[in-house]
This record gives C-alpha cells, structure tokens and sequence, in this order.
C-alpha cells in the first residue's frame, strides 16, 4: 500500500455513466485522483498520459473491448488492472486474467468489496511492464537447420545455448518431437525453440501467448506421453509435479481454454489433430510422428 504523500492516480474506463461516477467516488474516497473515460481508446490513452497506480476496466465496451484494452495498456504499463464486467462464466474470467488484469470482478459489485480489493492490490509488488504475451520482446530471428522441405529462413549466429536446454526430455524411441541444431525441437513440420521463445510452422513465425507457448514446449518435450490437464495446469503455475497443491475444475478449464487457442493458431483442429492428440478424459499428447 502506498503511504506518505505520495500521488495515487486512477483510470477508470467505463461505458455506462452511473457505474462510471460510482467508480469515480468510490476511487476517490480511498484517495485517488480519478481520471474517467467512457471507451476502450480513449482509456489507453490515459493511462498512457496518467500513469496511473490502479486501472478499472469495463469488458463490454463499444469499439474494442476490456480483453483487447487490456492487452494494450499492458503493453506499455504496469498499472493494476481491475476487470469489472457482468460476464461470470470462468472462460471469461479466465480470458481477462490471459489479457493481462490482476483482478475480474462481476457486477453488481459491492463498493466495499471492490476498494478492499484494490487495498490488497497495492500491498503486492507490482508487475513488470511487457509480462503479457502481446508486450512480449520480439526474439532474433533465427531459422531451424535445413530440410528436405523447400526454403528455410537465413540462419542468424547465436551462441550455442546450454545442454541441459536443448536436450529432449524424452528420447526420439519414445516419439518425443527430434532435436535439431541451436536449441530446436521439431515435430511434423513444426519447430520451436524454447530458449529463444519461438514458434515456427512451414516457414512462418506464430505469435502464441506465454500459456499457449509453454503448454507447446511441454508436449514437445514429452512426446507421445500423456500430460494430464492437471499437470499442465500446475506447469503453468510453476508448480509441476508438485501434486500437493489443488487444481480445481476452473483450473482445469482453463488449460481447454489455451489448447483451443493454440490449436487455431496452429491451424487444426481437435477432430483430426496434425500435431496435439486429445486424450479424452486425461489430457494431450503429441501426435505420432510420420512414418
């Protein structure tokens, strides 16, 4: 919690005028300068020119939406990220947080409710600008080692990166995707580094969130073994194998939520898989290599 005299300003970005200038006294009441807009542009623009502690952020907004808002302003700022919005299946939710919000509140909401949650906000340390996917640093580009397929992209140096990076979890027996030259890994076409944090299919570079990235490099590594949806959801919490901590449903859900998003971006589909098999009931593995 920030003490002394020091300056609390806070974006308020909403479309309905009433929960607008409720925000507006409810922010100002726990000591905020509060600065309001009714649109989803306008809003990071002001975060861009305030730069504010605390951002409130309505989802159904006209023009772009709270999620694409979201990605933007955590592009650039470390503010927090409150998500207010009367959507409350946990997709959504699930959704905001992958956009970059600290917090997702559904309306109504209690005002008490909310200013505690800000209050619990500011005791924790604030998140580093560019943590979302879409603030993401670009890595060199560098290609995989050359194939019988046509036109590979010029190989840039890089130095070699550790072993213990580049080596396969699993052995190629096993139907673990093949390890290639400078850290790649390669499984029917598709080709990803996991030091450098890149994706490439056919040539072409894929832009994948940091879940949808190390839920990838996880299936690389392991090959035709199965990992449960348990498991990847631990993964992504930095908690893998670890099976004293819970994961519940929406947990659960939420690794469905990513594998249908990078399975779009990959270009395929769950009914006839190129490269993720769904194991119904337990979880994904990768599909067998071509003959």
């Amino acid at each position: 919690m920030t003490t002394g005299n020091e300056r609390r300003v806070a974006v308020v970005i909403e479309d309905d005028e009433d929960i607008r200038n409720l925000l507006q006294t409810v922010l100002s009441q726990a000591g905020f300068e509060v600065v309001a807009r009714s649109n989803g542009v306008d809003g990071v623009e002001a975060v861009r020119t305030f730069d504010p502690t605390v951002t409130t952020l309505d989802v159904n907004m006209p023009g772009i939406d709270g999620f694409e808002t979201a990605k933007r302003i955590r592009a650039f700022s470390s503010t927090y990220i409150v998500m207010l919005t009367a959507l409350s299946e946990e997709i959504d939710t699930l959704q905001g947080l992958d956009s970059g919000a600290d917090d997702y509140i559904t309306k109504p909401f209690r005002p008490r409710e909310l200013r505690a949650r800000i209050e619990a906000m500011l005791r924790r340390p604030r998140s580093p600008i560019g943590t979302s996917a879409a603030a993401a640093p670009v890595a060199p580009a560098a290609a995989p080692p050359q194939l019988p397929a046509p036109a590979v992209l010029p190989v840039e140096p890089m130095p070699e990166p550790a072993e213990e990076i580049i080596t396969p979890a699993v052995s190629v027996e096993t139907g673990a995707a093949i390890a290639g030259e400078n850290g790649w890994l390669e499984h029917r076409g598709l080709w990803i580094n996991t030091p450098m944090r890149i994706v490439r299919n056919e040539g072409e570079e894929l832009t994948l969130t940091r879940s949808e990235f190390d839920l990838l490099a996880a299936l690389m590594h392991s090959g035709r073994r199965v990992r449960t949806k348990a498991d990847l959801a631990l993964l992504l919490r930095g908690e893998s194998y670890v099976t004293s901590h819970f994961v519940s449903e929406a947990d659960k859900r939420g690794i469905e939520v990513h594998m249908g998003n990078l399975r779009k971006k990959l270009g395929e589909s769950s009914a006839s898989p190129r490269w993720i098999e769904t194991v119904r009931g337990v979880g994904y593995r990768l599909t067998a290599a071509d003959d």
